[in-house]
């Protein structure tokens, strides 16, 4: 269709076919105009549609602009795309956008200012050819799902082989003492040889690991333990480019694209400080023209200039390194295993038997809150709307039983009655005035059918059997008398939904003020602290090794791989469903108890009050504390609490699966499944 050509009164339409005829004219210069490009299942499904009518070249996209650029490589591919994908309506799951095209001469281009690399970290592109390429592939066999010669291992995320020495992922470190049959490839001798030639390296290396990456594969964030590995990394990519985040401890991200037959090298702060990762996605967003040299002082990540998708393939990277054989003098003690740094214990199981449950919910729930019960009472104070509607919804004179009432934050909307495993909890809300007890949400001593109305929110999820969780639905439903209603809230595991992303992913480089967490995360049935000492605020930091292993946690793909519970890193997509989140605290102390020492005027609590506020519609939050000032010595502890989060319509078949109720509707709120359910 031609635009401004067409006689459009010529010709009844319909109502949409106006709209699109609107559309078009207003955006006659956007070839594509777009509603929530930037998340990945909506680019995933652009790409997915428009390849379907002939061969890509590049989707250009200008960050904070409402359309992106399709190009094609030839014009008759472009015109069938416009043909037959003007108007049409782009499903992914629940959500919905509509493509409106037109087209365009030529397709501009901003080049992006090139972002200061970390300290210690190099590049070097086309390091091998494409020959030396395909004989260090063909070098490796992947046929077999198990060698044990190479210590080969399919993994969640990726598959591995050791070379020299196996990097052991239960100890996160290497058996020096038992070295693996099998040396290094030969054909790997030729490139090591360039490489001392060049001066990246001043040893030859004597451990290899090789990993294997499928489109929408990754490696979570980690740093290579200390004490295991030298000085140097090198990683060879080879096969499909990606593109490796690189995070400081004090928030800093750069996101280093990879290209195929490039050589990554890590020397210093970029190997010994820097967290490294590649997020799991099945398209990168790269800038779209060649980076130019930064200006005057150091350019800013996330601004310059236009972006495209680069489709991942299958990547091979080959890490080389070598042996410690002495301690670690790095620069860099506060996270090195060999001069003190604080290691994590080996995380728990799953459990495997009623017995394992309760001991895991004792551990990593129950006596986690009665340890910050300060703390978190003093981040809970914003009712959530969607709850509030629910309890306004009771007529004047009915009964509610708020299981799991944490600090009582409801009972100040519906002054009723609460319970909650935390005696610490409860005593906080006795000394606000409300009604509560303690009790866990398997068994609350109270008569059966005596409430009109249940509330449990975000209790459920600190149930770590499937049978727990039923139980605690069941107990729920045992209170309530016929007709009575229970509104339950679980963390979700999808924590974007409908275009929306929840309020826990969004500025993922910043953590919540003070600690917030303002997800309701009371201690229905559930577990202790896990204290380890953190030298800043960051969330805890899952660890895993492309290049080696780690020197703080566990590898969270391989943790699952084994039966482990992964540790989760905040303000990011879930990896899995049943892991552990941290909880920073500093000194041990709630904010509100550190004012009262120091003497703080109430003016000042007010003003630290209100920087530690979090929005009341961000309900699926998990955050930590922020980070103490540089100055400062306080020492932060972590607390890890267990989670089960529930998958789309998980909630509902649990509660379908409990006699004597229905689920009256569901829905999404802020990051969290919600279900109503109405007694028989």
């Amino acid at each position: 269709m031609a635009l401004g050509g067409a006689d459009v009164t010529a010709v009844k339409m319909s109502k949409e076919e106006k709209k699109l005829i609107r559309k078009q004219i207003k955006a006659s210069n956007i070839l594509l105009k777009h509603d929530g490009i930037r998340t990945a299942p909506h680019v995933t499904k652009l790409c997915e549609a428009m390849e379907e009518l002939g061969e890509l070249e590049a989707v250009v996209m200008s960050p904070h602009k409402p359309y992106a650029f399709v190009t094609y490589r030839s014009e008759q591919s472009a015109q069938k795309a416009h043909g037959l994908l003007n108007g049409h309506v782009l499903r992914c799951g629940d959500n919905s956008v509509t493509l409106y095209l037109s087209f365009v001469d030529s397709v501009p281009c901003e080049a992006e200012e090139r972002v200061s690399l970390p300290e210690g970290l190099s590049l070097v592109e086309d390091f091998v050819s494409s020959e030396e390429e395909a004989a260090l592939l063909a070098a490796v066999d992947w046929s077999s799902t198990c060698d044990d010669v190479t210590a080969q291992k399919a993994l969640k995320h990726r598959q591995v082989k050791h070379y020299g020495y196996e990097f052991r992922y239960d100890t996160n470190n290497v058996d020096k003492d038992k070295p693996l049959s099998i040396d290094l490839p030969d054909e790997c001798v030729p490139i090591l040889e360039h490489c001392l030639k060049d001066g990246h390296i001043g040893t030859m290396p004597d451990q290899l690991t090789v990993n294997q990456y499928q489109p929408g594969q990754g490696i979570p964030p980690h740093v290579d333990t200390h004490s295991a590995f030298e000085d140097t990394l090198l990683s060879l990519s080879l096969g499909s480019k990606t593109v490796m985040e690189f995070r400081h401890p004090d928030g800093r991200v750069v996101a280093v694209p990879l290209p195929g037959r490039s050589l990554l090298v890590m020397k210093g702060e970029s190997r010994y400080l820097w967290t490294h990762g590649i997020t799991p996605r099945k398209f990168d967003m790269v800038p779209a023209c060649a980076p130019q040299p930064p200006a005057a002082g150091t350019p800013e990540p996330g601004h310059g200039g236009d972006l495209t998708l680069s489709k991942r393939g299958t990547r091979t990277s080959f890490t080389f390194r070598r042996i410690r054989r002495s301690p670690c003098q790095c620069a860099f003690p506060s996270a090195c295993d060999s001069q003190g740094a604080p290691s994590a214990p080996s995380p728990p199981s799953l459990p495997r038997c009623h017995g394992d449950a309760a001991r895991l919910e004792q551990e990593y729930v129950h006596r986690v809150y009665d340890a910050i019960a300060p703390h978190f009472s003093s981040t809970r104070h914003s009712p959530w709307p969607r709850v509030c509607h629910f309890l306004a919804s009771l007529a004047p004179g009915d009964v509610l039983a708020d299981v799991g009432c944490g600090n009582g934050k409801y009972l100040g909307v519906n002054p009723d009655l609460g319970c909650d495993r935390s005696s610490a909890l409860v005593h906080i809300c006795t000394e606000r005035g409300f009604q509560a007890f303690v009790s866990d949400a398997l068994s609350v001593p109270m008569r059966t059918a005596s409430c009109d109305a249940c509330i449990s929110i975000a209790v459920i999820h600190h149930f770590s059997t499937l049978e727990r969780r039923l139980a605690a639905v069941r107990e729920l439903v045992r209170l309530l008398r016929p007709g009575g209603r229970a509104l339950i809230y679980v963390w979700a595991l999808e924590q974007e939904h409908n275009k929306q992303r929840s309020n826990y992913l969004k500025n993922p480089s910043k953590e919540s003020p003070g600690g917030h967490d303002p997800r309701e995360n009371r201690p229905a049935s559930g577990a202790s602290p896990q204290k380890t000492a953190s030298c800043h605020g960051d969330a805890g930091v899952n660890h895993d090794t492309e290049l080696g292993g780690t020197g703080r946690q566990r590898p969270d793909e391989d943790q699952v791989h084994r039966g482990k519970l992964s540790v989760h890193t905040n303000r990011t997509a879930f990896n899995s469903q049943d892991l552990l989140v941290p909880w920073h605290l500093k000194d041990g102390k709630g904010r509100k108890e550190r004012e009262r020492e120091a003497g703080n005027s109430d003016k000042m609590r007010k003003r630290q009050a209100g920087s530690a506020a979090v929005s009341k519609s961000c309900p699926g939050l998990e955050a930590a504390p922020s980070p103490a000032p540089p100055e400062s010595s306080m020492e932060a502890t972590v607390f890890h609490r267990y989670y089960h989060v529930f998958q789309q319509g998980e909630i509902e078949k649990v509660c379908g699966q409990v006699a004597g109720v229905e689920v009256q509707t569901s829905y999404h709120d802020q990051g969290n499944w919600c279900v109503i359910l109405v007694k028989d």
